[in-house]
């Protein structure tokens, strides 16, 4: 079968290989891949992968084979993994995939779950948000507009920080955002919770801002920079959690969030922000558009039928 490969003599650093067919281990199916999404964490490891190394995460197409208690051979499927999904076949743990609702795409499907996923759950990480202040971090990324939108769905009172540069965060409020800000000097009063994947000054500036009995969930570290700050502005009379999160952390199989957010998708109250749609042929493309940041959402590469 056809994978994209880890090769620096191509453009992008990437290219479709020919590689062994996938062999499923036990409570493994077969899925025949129909479209996969691209995310930020999967192009840093492409930088410096050899050449040979298969990425990929997040895939949607036909399965193959049935699932003992679930979806028959020949259902629609969204799934994830820890790598090699960008290929015309995978094999997945059946505890970490859901069965499509009618009116899903497999495009839409496939930008659902690392960023779906990890904006579900980092939100549990924090207080129960009805009712409560969030904000979000890097809001016009992936994970950031899911966020939003689960968030407001959540009932809390949502705010969306996002870079002075970037014309991307247009429509945020239209996903839920009760204010956009550009600035942290713009923000007011303490939150809840944060959602905090930019690091550097910025995660140092935000701890101050942690409601005494809030959370902040740190995810990422766009700008590449070490983080300081004065302890004393944050244990002297308070009850701070610094939370750190990893995706891929943890026992928790994805099967029950990626069907919770399917349905939210095809229920219309969850926008999958399907900003592109492309061949898989495409691949250098939307690697550039993706490191250029010229993208406001997620791209999707499809293959097949």
């Amino acid at each position: 079968m056809r994978a994209l490969v880890a090769d620096r003599s191509a453009p992008g650093s990437i290219a479709v290989r020919d590689v062994p067919e996938p062999v499923p281990a036990p409570g493994e199916v077969l899925v025949e891949v129909r479209a996969f999404s691209i995310n930020r964490g999967e192009l840093r490891m492409l930088g410096t992968a050899a050449d040979g190394w298969r990425p990929g995460w997040d895939f949607a197409g036909i399965l193959k084979s049935d699932v003992e208690h679930g979806p028959r051979a020949g259902a629609r499927v969204v799934g994830i993994r820890q790598s090699g999904a960008w290929a015309e076949r995978v094999a997945v743990s059946q505890a970490w995939m859901a069965e499509l609702a009618e009116g899903v795409s497999f495009a839409q499907a496939a930008a659902l779950p690392t960023a779906g996923l990890t904006a579900l759950r980092i939100l549990r990480l924090g207080p129960a948000i009805l009712g409560r202040r969030v904000l979000v971090t890097g809001a016009s990324g992936g994970v950031g507009r899911f966020a939003i939108q689960l968030a407001h769905l959540g009932g809390a009172e949502v705010t969306a920080l996002v870079s002075s540069s970037s014309a991307r965060a247009a429509g945020l409020s239209q996903l839920g955002a009760d204010e956009v800000v550009s600035d942290i000097a713009q923000l007011r009063g303490r939150f809840d919770l944060i959602l905090e994947s930019v690091g550097g000054d910025t995660l140092g500036r935000l701890v101050r801002m942690v409601d005494p009995q809030g959370t902040l969930v740190m995810f990422g570290n766009s700008s590449n920079e070490l983080t300081t700050f004065n302890v004393r502005d944050i244990y002297l009379d308070a009850h701070i959690r610094l939370q750190g999160f990893e995706l891929f952390f943890g026992g928790d199989p994805f099967g029950r969030d990626l069907a919770y957010l399917v349905t939210l998708v095809a229920e219309r109250k969850l926008d999958p922000q399907l900003e592109a749609e492309l061949s898989w042929e495409e691949m250098p493309e939307a690697v550039e558009r993706l490191r250029n940041r010229d993208v406001a959402g997620k791209v999707a590469l499809t293959l097949g039928g």
